[in-house]
């Protein structure tokens, strides 16, 4: 994350989107503030914001995938220890 707690606070982030891609939302908030949330203004901002939790949930995915690997591998030699 690029920005600090105290950022978040002061641009009103809610902790729900505190998240990896937070540093992210202040832009696109002050964009669409500026221009009355109209869907096809801060589009440059949005799209990074949506890559952004994409790639997020991505990576969470693979390290997911290789603790779940990793966990059948010990679970396999457990039992063959057995």
């Amino acid at each position: 994350m690029h920005i600090t707690q105290v950022e978040l606070q002061r641009e009103r982030i809610p902790l729900a989107f505190r998240d990896y891609c937070a540093h992210l939302l202040p832009e696109l908030n002050k964009c669409r503030r500026a221009n009355w949330y109209l869907p096809w203004h801060c589009e440059e901002e949005r799209v990074a914001w949506t890559k952004c939790q994409y790639d997020d949930y991505q990576r969470r995915m693979k390290i997911l995938d290789k603790r779940k690997k990793l966990q059948d591998q010990q679970q396999a030699a457990g039992l063959e220890a057995d």
